[in-house]
């Protein structure tokens, strides 16, 4: 985590390689000391995301209402489903790798696992579900950055399917890779690590390669993001900021 927080001071400045379209804009934020992996929202609460908590604040105040109990090592990613927190947790950087799913419940304010891989496929950095699969992105860096992998998983976690990563994406991610990513109509919205940039991908019919159809503009520098439910927007972070940050496009 130290050198992931060393490299993003360090590319604070840098930007996507790729021509970017108009995609969203910053509306509004909410300081937060745990905004430093991800956000997620729904219309009175929104949630961030440090590497070891989930914290829970009044969305119209900003007032932080609690953070999680229970033991985490790299959280990433914040997908909230039935009034829960759903967040991609790993051993990273360590090996052999580890990945589970774990859950913030606000009603008791517990974190615990959800859904353990006995095998990943890499580290896992996003997880969301689309009414009927979970997909799940299992990460890798450096020289094996192409190797980060999409898979979506029936019931019981049974794989179905899996994809790689454009080579024009993987190939922007400066060595990094996918740090979040959520469905937009029926298409993919996946954020970067460090850069303020949005690919757009299509899962294929056929084929085993995402499609990238575009890059957008955004004002999250990488992470978790997340839908807005209560303006049809984006939440995410700003991690060298300690925001929770929302747009809209």
């Amino acid at each position: 985590m130290f050198a992931l927080l060393l490299l993003t001071a360090f590319v604070a400045d840098a930007e996507s390689k790729l021509t970017l379209k108009p995609g969203w804009k910053a509306t509004t934020d909410i300081k937060s000391e745990h905004a430093t992996q991800a956000a997620a929202t729904d219309e009175k609460r929104t949630f961030a995301v440090s590497s070891t908590t989930v914290a829970m604040y009044d969305r119209a105040t900003g007032k932080l209402l609690a953070t999680s109990t229970g033991d985490a090592v790299h959280l990433n990613s914040a997908f909230l489903m039935d009034g829960k927190v759903y967040c991609a947790h790993s051993n990273y950087p360590k090996k052999p790798e580890t990945s589970e799913i774990r859950v913030y419940d606000p009603a008791t304010n517990k974190l615990t696992v959800f859904h353990e891989f006995k095998e990943p496929a890499g580290s896992l950095v996003w997880n969301v579900h689309d009414g009927k699969n979970w997909w799940c992105c299992f990460a890798h860096y450096g020289a094996d950055a192409a190797k980060t992998v999409l898979i979506r998983f029936a019931d019981g976690f049974k794989e179905e399917q899996r994809w790689t990563f454009p080579k024009a994406v993987v190939d922007d991610w400066d060595k990094m890779s996918a740090s979040g990513g959520i469905w937009d109509g029926d298409s993919l919205l996946v954020s970067h690590h460090h850069y303020k940039v949005l690919y757009r991908l299509k899962v294929p019919k056929d084929g085993k390669e995402l499609e990238l159809v575009e890059a957008l503009t955004c004002p999250f520098p990488g992470q978790g993001i997340a839908a807005d439910p209560k303006t049809g927007g984006l939440v995410g972070i700003d991690r060298g900021a300690k925001k929770i940050v929302f747009a809209m496009k």
